[in-house]
């Protein structure tokens, strides 16, 4: 059976692990949290990066800093996981869903405005599959509006936007480090932001409420509690998995994209008989080939799909549900204007096979499949 996702695996993780356990410091804020962080710091010319114990946790610590209340309206796409939503719930806000574009899957940046209240808080866009949103509408409606910008690049390591990396370009921007991601610390996550304003807050946060990080700096000589917090930080042995794999990032990401290049190259001529869709990548964006995904034609054709791939061998799986029509999504929210595109494409895609080390012979016979499968129901 070929697996739709293999956690990444470089070698060097459980070397790291073991010098962790051996400074014996495990907990937060050890030695390889600060070089995750400071690569990314360097990597993604951002001022500020706290490595978190998840990305849900970097949007909860988001919403926080932002100062969403009871209250509050967050704009987002419904077409997205449950923790985009979740940060915000939890702070007491109303969530307003916008309408995607059905080419790249990414909320319609021309719908935001209209979406707007007296009661708007935060804008949140979700970069899915590592190709970015329309940031410089964006960025103008919220400026305009005075509303923060949440960047949701839970997939987005290492993409870009008009050369900027996503993530740095909104107020926020929250990472993922699960199991499923591009790299991987099993679970874990990082909030990014430029301005240092936030950073004696966003510190005290992550810091069970504390100022704790100042006593480390010698910067007072006892600490204590100072404001709501949480305790965000992830223990340094999940750090170090993760720097494993930030050492040889750029191998990491040219091996994907290399299997994303396949992938499109070899299913182009069935996109050209009209069998499926294709991705999408705007000019200005740069993707990280976090996934690749083909559309079908009806939920009914995508169910038939990927139950011929299972049983040859393959496995596919679609993606979100949108969170609209989710028990929780009625309860704490509303879709603003017309659902056009956001239930209708959601049923149509189906995510391949994508991983590190995905072989050549996997791949030609993930495709070879999806070229009989056509053949043979047509």
């Amino acid at each position: 059976m070929i697996d739709f996702n293999v956690p990444p695996y470089v070698g060097k993780e459980m070397d790291y692990i073991k010098e962790a356990v051996m400074n014996r410091k495990i907990c937060g804020d050890g030695d390889f949290t600060k070089r995750c962080s400071n690569w990314m710091k360097d990597k993604f010319s951002v001022n500020q990066v706290f490595l978190t114990t998840s990305c849900t946790h970097a949007l909860e610590m988001a919403a926080v800093l932002s100062e969403v209340t009871a209250g509050d309206e967050v704009i987002l796409p419904s077409y997205t996981f449950v923790s985009t939503a979740d940060a915000f719930v939890q702070r007491g806000a109303s969530l307003v869903f916008v309408d995607i574009r059905p080419d790249t899957m990414n909320i319609d940046e021309t719908l935001i405005e209209d979406a707007v209240t007296s009661r708007t808080k935060v804008i949140v866009p979700v970069h899915y599959a590592g190709v970015s949103c329309e940031m410089d509408t964006i960025m103008d409606i919220a400026q305009r509006h005075k509303l923060k910008v949440v960047e949701d690049a839970a997939q987005g390591f290492s993409s870009y936007y008009k050369g900027k990396s996503l993530g740095t370009i909104g107020d926020f921007g929250c990472l993922s480090f699960h199991e499923t991601k591009n790299l991987s610390m099993g679970e874990g996550g990082a909030l990014l932001f430029q301005d240092t304003a936030y950073q004696e807050k966003a510190e005290i946060l992550r810091e069970k409420g504390t100022d704790r990080s100042k006593f480390f700096r010698g910067q007072i000589d006892k600490y204590t509690w100072q404001d709501y917090g949480s305790s965000y930080l992830p223990s340094d042995m999940n750090a170090a998995y993760l720097w494993a794999q930030l050492e040889i990032a750029d191998e990491i990401q040219k091996d994907r994209m290399d299997s994303y290049a396949f992938y499109d190259n070899a299913l182009r001529p069935l996109a050209d008989m009209g069998y499926l869709e294709l991705p999408y990548v705007p000019a200005e964006c740069e993707h990280n080939a976090h996934m690749y995904y083909i559309k079908l034609s009806d939920l009914e054709e995508r169910t038939k799909f990927i139950t011929y791939l299972k049983e040859n061998g393959i496995l596919s799986v679609f993606h979100y549900v949108p969170l609209h029509t989710a028990p929780a999504g009625i309860k704490y929210g509303r879709f603003a204007g017309e659902d056009k595109y956001t239930t209708k494409e959601s049923e149509r895609l189906v995510r391949l096979p994508m991983y590190y080390h995905l072989t050549l012979e996997d791949k030609e016979y993930i495709v070879d499949t999806i070229f009989k499968y056509f053949h043979q129901s047509r």
